[in-house]
């Protein structure tokens, strides 16, 4: 069971990294939430799993980095980028040595939630957070103090803010991924995966059920696509191997390959509607009776367990980051 979550966060992991550098925001949401519920699932991080993790938090916060009403932190004035922040410094500790794409990263970071409490018009906030951000020590003076002079302008388009724009971190972002990806390359669950497949002769049923005209645009989905359905059918039939010894599989693993399987339909929506589908169910107001069911399902699950909660409730259309985002409100209500 720990080796099988093993192989699914490396391979959410991968996914994510793929996602977020080719900017495919429908899949970034739906590998996030597979990434998040299996890292609440650990009670502890491996060793070896510690970077994949911290990268996985990384992306997801600096995903909603414009966003200052979405919170990762139980303190209310932690910014996402600022939580982003504490990830990337425990993701260099765990680098053999620091290289100047790291420092590009940290400094890009850093300026960008200053600039996004100024362009949302915090200015009063954005200097409270240049005093937790920096330290006393001389190396971060300059930048400081830089800092310091453009948040008293209150103009959130000087050059300084505009050289080191969100859309450079994004790009340095890319850079780090690409180089993280080199170095991970064997992702164990795509090479069973397709092992498996040509083994038993289920690709040409699994991939090959209706003709598919594939263009130069067209053959990154496919590849996506292809690689998805390899992963469900290992994980589905090492489930079954599983149950068929008799052996105790723990529940958190059973949702995981559900919300797998419920993602496929997600990923060939997405294909015929686009974000509308998505745009459409944040929309959505949340009924009474969904009201009840999260109710329901944090008494019997707890706070936190929100894929166990969503498989087991009565929910229309919902993800485990839209219960977690109700129950924040429902608190702040009640």
């Amino acid at each position: 069971e720990a080796v099988a979550a093993d192989w699914m966060l490396e391979f959410a992991c991968c996914c994510l990294c793929r996602h977020f550098g080719e900017e495919c925001p429908a899949e970034f949401r739906r590998w996030r939430d597979v990434a998040q519920a299996l890292i609440n699932g650990l009670s502890k991080i491996p060793t070896h799993q510690k970077k994949m993790v911290y990268l996985c938090q990384l992306l997801i916060r600096i995903a909603k980095g414009k966003n200052l009403e979405c919170h990762f932190e139980n303190d209310q004035r932690i910014s996402p980028l600022e939580s982003a922040l504490s990830f990337w410094t425990l993701l260099e500790r765990e680098e053999i040595k620091l290289e100047k794409l790291h420092e590009d990263i940290r400094r890009l970071i850093q300026i960008q939630i200053v600039a996004v409490h100024m362009e949302n018009g915090y200015f009063k906030e954005a200097a409270e957070v240049l005093e937790r951000l920096f330290t006393d020590s001389e190396s971060d003076k300059p930048l400081r103090v830089k800092l310091a002079t453009v948040i008293k302008s209150k103009d959130p388009y000087v050059p300084l803010l505009q050289s080191f724009s969100y859309s450079l971190l994004i790009s340095k972002i890319k850079s780090y991924i690409e180089l993280f990806v080199k170095e991970n390359e064997s992702n164990f669950l795509i090479q069973a995966a397709t092992k498996q497949v040509e083994s038993t002769g289920l690709g040409a049923t699994a991939l090959q059920n209706k003709t598919v005209n594939v263009n130069k645009n067209d053959k990154g989905n496919l590849e996506t696509k292809r690689r998805f359905v390899l992963s469900i059918i290992l994980l589905r039939d090492m489930l079954r191997q599983m149950q068929n010894r008799c052996l105790n599989v723990e529940s958190s693993l059973v949702w995981m390959y559900i919300n797998c399987v419920l993602g496929l339909n997600s990923l060939q929506n997405v294909e015929k509607h686009g974000d509308a589908l998505a745009c459409g169910r944040r929309r959505q107001r949340w009924t009474y009776k969904e009201d009840l069911e999260l109710k329901s399902g944090i008494r019997e699950f707890g706070v936190g367990n929100w894929a166990k909660i969503l498989v087991h409730g009565d929910f229309n259309n919902r993800t485990s980051v839209m219960l977690k985002d109700r129950w924040r409100t429902l608190c702040r209500i009640e």
